[in-house]
């Protein structure tokens, strides 16, 4: 079946953690546009981050045709041009996984409007704000961070500690809410209704487009909902093994070699007969 969504996950997928676009891949984006076919990112990052990201990428925003933020927990797309929100942490889901990563040395994170709340500013956070031009909160307290509701967590720890938060927390799994890593040094927490493949059958009910037009592209466990319900999932040499796993396809490049364009070019093209 013809596709008429590529949706791709940003970090590790279509560019390393804090790097530009490349123009070979914006070309890409440019070319399948040109064909028809939309295009979208999904992401563990609020709405308003993704725009600024793409903005910092001189590419013009307005080619993203779809923006999946907060690990699915919402949806913006061109033909509605309306933030769609889903389900959230409740407060005291958020004070309990505070209280389950202090064993792990975790420096907890929330997404604000405009700032980052944290209780530790080093320098993993502030290049994380810095990329997205938000301001960083200083959290004396860590009851500043489940005061309220929020779409999600995240803690920062050391690469070295991750298989132990991800061999805990598979033995300890919570009805409510799921944790799962998202970058090497990245854990988060999120309502176990949502996911990226959520979000995307969301955009996929409201605009008459079937799971089967969609291709999907990711690299770790955040994106396997999506790769799963996709039509087709793409997951990048370099992602992790359960992603592999999920993936109908693994590309035959890493990310840093450009493996999204590559793959595009090289098959993408010629399977939707677009060259």
């Amino acid at each position: 079946m013809k596709k008429k969504l590529v949706i791709c996950d940003i970090d590790s997928t279509l560019v390393m953690k804090h790097k530009p676009l490349s123009d070979r891949a914006k070309q890409v984006i440019d070319y399948i546009r040109s064909k028809g076919i939309l295009f979208g990112i999904a992401s563990g990052r609020p709405i308003e981050d993704l725009r600024k990201i793409v903005d910092g990428w001189n590419f013009d925003s307005n080619k993203v045709d779809v923006y999946i933020g907060m690990n699915g927990g919402s949806l913006w797309d061109r033909f509605h041009q309306e933030e769609y929100e889903y389900f959230v942490m409740k407060r005291e889901w958020l004070k309990e996984t505070l209280d389950a990563m202090k064993p792990f040395n975790a420096n907890p994170i929330i997404y604000e409007p405009g700032i980052v709340v944290t209780t530790r500013v080093d320098d993993m956070v502030r290049l994380s704000a810095e990329s997205t031009k938000r301001d960083i909160c200083f959290a004396e307290n860590e009851s500043r961070l489940w005061e309220k509701e929020n779409g999600k967590i995240m803690f920062r720890i050391s690469e070295e500690m991750m298989p132990k938060v991800e061999e805990y927390f598979a033995k300890h799994t919570n009805p409510n809410y799921n944790g799962f890593k998202t970058q090497p040094t990245l854990f988060e927490f999120c309502d176990k209704r949502i996911n990226k493949g959520y979000a995307l059958e969301k955009f996929c009910e409201m605009n008459d487009v079937s799971l089967e037009e969609v291709i999907a592209f990711g690299d770790t466990s955040n994106d396997n909902e999506m790769l799963k319900v996709a039509g087709t999932g793409v997951c990048m040499l370099n992602g992790s093994d359960d992603t592999k796993a999920c993936a109908d396809i693994i590309t035959e490049k890493t990310c840093i070699e450009d493996g999204w364009a590559d793959y595009m070019e090289n098959h993408f093209y010629k399977e939707e007969g677009i060259e």
